[in-house]
Order: C-alpha cells, then structure tokens, then sequence
C-alpha cells in the first residue's frame, strides 16, 4: 500500500521529469531553441573561458551538513535524483553514466550552482557537470599546475536515513550499511561547481593527523642485539644529535596514542635534553665517563660516555646565511604546519644578528623565490615574505632543494656560515621521492660548504626517512616541531648549537675488553651504525656536533663472571687475557674542524666500575633509556617498569629551569596510562 507522501513524491518526481524534457509532439521552433540552447552550455562548459589553476582543497565539510540534512529527507532526494537524471539524459552524450567515468577523467572548468538555464520558452536545460577528458602524459604535463584530486565520493542512495548519512561522513569505513556508489576520483571543483546535493567526498583521518588511513613512515632498524666480547670486541657510531623522534612521541601520547615502535629512537630521545657535562679545555669537545650499576638489572653496568661542546662567545660567531626552503604544498595547509612554521621562524628572526642574511624559497607543483637574500635587521620586509605564504600544489621537492642551494651559493662569503633550513611534513611527491636519490643528491651538495636542516612539521603524511636522509647526508640535523614551544627550543634557545658547528664527522668507537667484559650492548643508534674501518676512514660522513651541544651514548654491559651472561663460553676458544685488567675498555674519538679534510683523534680508558653512585645527569639519562625501551622492546628490562622509570627520572630531574625533564615524567606516566 503506497501512503499518500510516496504519491506525493512521485508526483514531483513525474513533474520534474516531464518539465525538464520536451514532449515528442512539441512545437519544432521550441524543440530547434531547445537543443540549440543544450548545445551552447555544453559547449560554454566543454571550454573554459578561465585559464587553468589550483586552488587549495577547500573546508569541505563547511555547508556540507547543512546541505546533506537537508537534502537527505525522501523529498530531498526524491527531487534531487530528479534533477540529477535530466542531468544525465541531456548533458550526457549517449547516456554516459557519471559514475562510472574512466579515473582519468577531468572536471571541465565548473558553472554556478544554477547551471540549470530557463529558456524563453520555459524549457530547462541542464549543462553538464563533467566532462569525460581522458588525459594522456603529454597533457597532464602542459598543465600550469598539478590538480589535487578529492577522496572518493560516497553517495547516498533514497533509502539512506540521514543517521546513515552522519555515520556515512563521520566514519565511511564503520558506517552502517548503505547503498554506496564510489565515484571515480574527482578534485576541488566539485564543491564549487556541482549541484548535485547527495555527491559528498570521503574525510580525511583527522587526530591531530593520526590515524588508520596516514601514510607517515618513520627510518629505524631492529634493536642492536647483545654482542659477545671475544667475538667482537669493537663498536662504531657517529654521533647523532637529532631531537624529532622524542617530539613525534609526545605529539603521539598527547594525542592519546603509544607512538609506532619504529617512530623510538632512542638516542634522540636521550640526546633531546640538555646536560652539564664538564666543559671542555682546549679543544671543541670534552668526552665524559660514568659507569654505574644498571637500573633495571643488578648484574649488569651502564657505560655512560657523554661529550661537551664548547660555547663561543656571541660576538665570536661568523655571520649567518640562511635559505629557508618552505614546503607551501596542499598537505601544508592545517594549522599544525605552514600556520606554525610561520610563527616558528617569527621567533627565530629575533634572535639573529643585524648582520645575517635571510632567504625564503617555496616550492609547491613549482619552485619560486619569495624573499631574495635580505638583511635580518629588515625585520618587516622579512615577515611580509612569510605572511604572504599560502599552501597548495603538489610537492616538488627536488626543485625546491635545487633552487635553496643554487641561492645558498650566492650569498657566501669568506668565514660565514650557510645553511638551508629544509622546513616541510616530509611528504616528497614529485622529483626525488626515494630517500636514496636525495642522499646521493645531498651528499654531492655537502661538499660545497653549505649544511642542510630539517624541521619537520604536522601528522598524517610524515615521511621521516626522506627527513633523517636528508639531514644525516646535508651534514646537518633533522628535528620536529609540534607546537611553539618546540620552536622555541629549537629555534631560540638551541640557535647557536642548531646552526653553528664546532666539530663535523664526528665519530665513536669503543673497543671493550674481553677480560672484564664478557657480554654488551649498545642501546639506540640502530641508524648510526658505521663499520669498524669507517672509523679511520675520512671520507665517510658522520655526524656534526654544534655549539654548546651536548652528546650522550649509552651501553649496558655484563661483567665476567656475572649471572646475568647469556651466552656461554666457547669450548674450544682459549679464554681472553690482557694486562690492562682494571680497564673496561677504550674510547677513541675522531672529528673534523670545520673547513678540516683531515680528522684529529681524542683517546681515553673507560675505568672499571667504581660502584660510586652515579651522577644525576648520567642518572636522568638512563630514565630516558628505560623510557625508550618500555615504548619499544623491554627485552632486557626484567620486571623493571614504568613506575621504576618515572621515579628514577624523578629524582634526578635536577636543575630545569625550562621544564623538559618534567614534562618527560609527565608523558611516562601518560605512556604507562595508555599502556595498561
């Protein structure tokens, strides 16, 4: 039985259908006005009289709901199928259907919302919302720009509720049931151009850019395994003071998620906090040893090896030259990126000398300069640069790079200090997209003086082995900012260890003694591994110490005769014998002066262990190694866990005058929460 709103609805739909198409027996003038009428919008739309260009995807949730609770009533969409079926039988040739164009078809430049045109006859033509455009190679690149495409359209069928329609927007992949088309991809001008009220596009993931549907992709490898002493007495590393894995875990747990395994790396982790470690005297760093007894297992030691960069004075500092290279792409337009980034380099400008010269190239789908150097004192033609950033396009990285050091060379001059700031969300689409292209790129361009930073920004599509690549290859450092005090950290209170280097491929190297050390490992630094040779070798690249800055690693050792060995002695390897006994073992350090070819060497003893309690910044810093493996692999921990952890750090959160070893309790205990 058909209730009387079922006959009202198709009564509308009848009437639309019959006023929208000309009945057979019509007047021929009025049919000849009718179809020439059809054939001019067609045409108006198949040309666009406006050139090509990109826009920013716009908010397409703004009206949206609005549209769709309104539309998604039986009458709503009984009038609007209506509508949309003229649409079809007149702008279509040969009755095409929308949805199921090839993926290569393109929106033609769009019409108002009232593409529907009168007649003076009455009669309603319906221009075309799509055009089928197959584009091959040769026309994609005589574009000016590339298009961003949407998400795949999700529409609704009649017999959707409008609580289908919330869940359907709110969530498309747990949604109830529904009678779901999905539309070959489209871009921006569906939202501008189109009329059809129930096409709505699929949302992006949105917490804080985390989530199911992200593409980020973090650089590590698996945890270093416990080596025997006898076998391979002998470990080598290059330094490694990048902070981005520690900010990319608090973004996580504020984010009310334990960060992926891969995102810890826990030397950068370690190495995010600053420590007084004995100053140096008369060279650019003072290595520092401390060995003291595990936290987490009796039977073993921590060898803790820390390294003091000098600090010169301000008025000692060459001049700056600075090329900021700022990823204005599509991806860059949440308030967590370009927004930040802006405000990020505001507070840096004002902690720079008068003297200091300041750049800004932008890439997007091209590469422009939008400051040429410019003096740092010129605060205001400066921030006008900055201000007038807007984010769309597609990513071309390698451009960008190309252009940022094209410009770095012609700003240098004798005893100043270039280096390009690499600011983005690592999300490298057109160019050199494969982190081993850009090292190889970068590793061409280090040789001519000038370094490479990274700030990484926002979540969702970071792609952190393109930044590690980049920075460990550009003889510079890659850090992540979420919020501004980041920046401030970074950008403010770090300026001079972040971008004036002391001491450049600096390297570690310490052999144990298989007399006192049966068993050890070396906690973090997967990605910094170098081999044995590497060490003397002063064409392979390491890592580059700055000002003021501070390095720690960190090792857990299993003393001979200790219970806590694993592996068992050998039966047919005659046992190990030196006269160096009260040694655990040697530290050899190699680095470059800057401008250097050739390394200078640095050498001392690693004593054996005095069982003297441990200092509290050797202290603070194995909390912060137990911190990392809890997130990562508690393999070695025993029953040691997150309570040990959060009072060790605790009680040695010492002088902190800015909070950092505060706030890491705070996310310990965040982390412990979200774990249980």
């Amino acid at each position: 039985m058909t209730n009387s709103n079922d006959e009202f609805d198709l009564d509308d739909l009848k009437f639309a259908l019959n006023d929208a198409t000309p009945a057979p027996d019509a007047d021929a003038d009025a049919k000849s006005r009718n179809i020439a009428l059809a054939t001019k919008n067609f045409a108006d739309i198949q040309g666009s009289r406006i050139a090509a260009r990109h826009t920013p995807r716009p908010n397409k949730w703004t009206g949206v709901m609005t549209m769709l609770h309104t539309l998604t009533s039986r009458t709503g969409l009984t009038v609007t199928t209506a509508i949309v079926a003229c649409g079809f039988m007149i702008g279509m040739p040969q009755g095409r259907d929308i949805l199921n164009l090839a993926p290569t078809a393109r929106l033609a430049q769009p019409t108002p919302p009232d593409a529907a045109v009168l007649d003076p006859a009455g009669s309603v033509s319906v221009a075309p919302a799509l055009v089928d455009e197959t584009t091959d190679d040769a026309n994609v690149a005589a574009l000016a720009e590339p298009v961003m495409e949407m998400a795949p359209a999700v529409v609704l069928s009649e017999s959707s509720s409008r609580e289908e329609a919330d869940s359907a927007i709110g969530n498309p992949a747990t949604a109830a049931p529904l009678s779901l088309t999905r539309a070959a991809p489209t871009n921006d001008l569906v939202a501008e151009g189109m009329a059809l009220g129930q096409v709505v596009s699929a949302p992006e993931p949105n917490v804080a850019g985390i989530g199911e549907l992200d593409t980020e992709s973090f650089a590590n490898d698996t945890p270093n395994p416990l080596k025997i002493t006898t076998e391979e007495p002998v470990s080598t590393l290059s330094i490694d003071v990048d902070t981005a894995a520690y900010a990319l875990i608090r973004s996580s747990l504020t984010a009310g998620q334990l960060p992926p395994a891969d995102a810890v790396r826990i030397e950068e982790m370690i190495n995010y906090f600053p420590y007084a470690y004995p100053a140096p005297d008369g060279q650019p760093f003072q290595p520092t040893i401390n060995v003291f007894e595990t936290p987490w297992n009796a039977d073993t030691q921590l060898v803790h090896i820390g390294l003091q960069g000098e600090m010169p004075s301000i008025q000692d500092r060459p001049a700056l030259n600075l090329v900021f290279l700022i990823d204005t792409s599509g991806s860059m337009e949440s308030a967590d990126k370009l927004p930040l980034l802006r405000q990020s380099f505001r507070l840096m400008l004002d902690n720079l000398a008068p003297e200091d010269e300041v750049a800004i190239v932008t890439y997007a789908g091209s590469t422009s300069i939008a400051l040429q150097p410019t003096q740092a004192s010129e605060r205001t033609t400066i921030l006008a640069a900055l201000n007038a950033l807007n984010a769309g396009g597609s990513t071309n990285g390698q451009g960008g790079l190309e252009q940022a050091y094209a410009l770095a060379e012609t700003m240098k001059t004798d005893g100043d200090v270039s280096r390009v700031i690499l600011a983005t969300d690592g999300d490298f689409n057109v160019g050199l997209s494969d982190p081993r292209g850009l090292q190889a790129y970068i590793e061409d361009k280090r040789d001519t003086g000038t370094y490479l930073s990274v700030l990484g920004f926002g979540r969702g599509n970071l792609q952190d082995a393109t930044m590690q690549s980049l920075a460990q290859n550009g003889n510079g450092t890659a850090v992540y900012i979420d919020t501004l005090s980041e920046a401030q950290k970074v950008l403010v209170d770090n300026l001079t260890g972040a971008l004036f280097p002391i001491a450049n491929d600096v390297k570690i190297q310490v052999e144990f003694n298989p007399s006192t050390v049966a068993e050890y490992r070396l906690i973090g630094y997967e990605t910094r591994a170098l081999n044995r040779e590497d060490f003397n070798n002063n064409a392979v690249d390491a890592g580059e110490l700055g000002a003021g800055h501070t390095v720690t690693a960190i090792y857990e050792i299993t003393p001979v005769g200790s219970p806590a060995q694993l592996s068992d002695p050998l039966r047919y390897q005659a046992a190990e014998t030196t006269s160096d006994s009260d040694e655990l073992g040697f530290l050899r350090l190699r680095y470059k002066l800057p401008g250097e070819a050739e390394s200078r060497l640095i050498e001392t003893a690693i004593p054996v262990f005095d069982r003297a309690r441990p200092n509290q910044e050797a202290s603070f810093a194995a909390s912060i190694a137990g911190f990392g493996q809890l997130l990562r692999d508690n393999t070695y921990l025993g029953d040691w866990g997150w309570d040990d952890a959060i009072a060790l750090a605790n009680q040695n959160c010492g002088d902190d005058p800015f909070g950092y070893r505060t706030e890491a309790v705070q996310l310990m205990r965040l982390a412990q929460s979200l774990n249980n």
